[in-house]
């Protein structure tokens, strides 16, 4: 069922609000799981939908942009991919930071509304692709970001063949993650560790420990 009208659909069911570790950037973010979940299928005319995840500030993500944030040199002047962008938060980091450019990659029918209007909201640009990205070579960028990409077993192998595809030509992967479960036991060099706030409705605790690394090149 095509979506109507999902900006409106966004700005009706949130509120621009900081983001908690990373304050910096403000998000259309949802207060609570349950309400927008529901509205989702209702929306969508479908049940059993995973939730929506670009109208959250997940850990992983949340560790990726303070870590951009904090480490500017890192990024000035890149192309950056901020992959499963979700709400986009990455790549608002990115460009806050001064990256060239950013591209966020989403599946979710309401991320291109959900980015554009973030982007709006802290005042960068952001290029925007529902493609799956998985379906074919990683595209040319300077540094790939990828937050809270481990939490299913099938998307978690994909997800790691085709970063370590990108690390293997030179591109700079950086992974965010509250150690899921199936996030990689090798491969990754740890770059930093944080505590981040989030809500019992999506996690296991209120406070995450979020850990940013990059994928070691073969």
């Amino acid at each position: 069922m095509p979506i109507a009208d999902p900006a409106a659909f966004i700005l009706a069911n949130t509120r621009l609000q900081p983001v908690p570790h990373a304050p910096e950037v403000s998000l259309w973010l949802a207060d609570e799981v349950t309400p927008i979940w529901r509205l989702t299928e209702e929306e969508l005319g479908e049940l059993g939908l995973p939730p929506p995840f670009w109208a959250f500030a997940w850990a992983g993500g949340q560790g990726l942009a303070r870590w951009l944030l904090d480490h500017p040199g890192e990024v000035a002047d890149r192309r950056v991919l901020d992959f499963a962008a979700g709400s986009g938060l990455v790549g608002v980091a990115a460009m806050k930071a001064g990256a060239a450019s950013a591209l966020c990659a989403d599946i979710d029918p309401f991320c291109a509304a959900a980015v554009a209007l973030n982007a709006e909201a802290n005042g960068v640009a952001l290029a925007f692709t529902g493609a799956d990205l998985l379906d074919a070579p990683p595209p040319d960028v300077d540094l790939l970001c990828a937050g809270d990409v481990f939490y299913e077993k099938p998307m978690a192998e994909r997800v790691l063949a085709w970063l370590s595809l990108a690390a293997a030509r030179g591109t700079r992967v950086l992974v965010g993650d509250p150690l899921r479960t199936y996030f990689p036991k090798s491969g990754f060099d740890l770059l930093a560790e944080y505590e981040v706030p989030t809500t019992r409705e999506l996690e296991d605790s209120a406070v995450k420990r979020t850990r940013v690394w990059t994928l070691s090149r073969l």
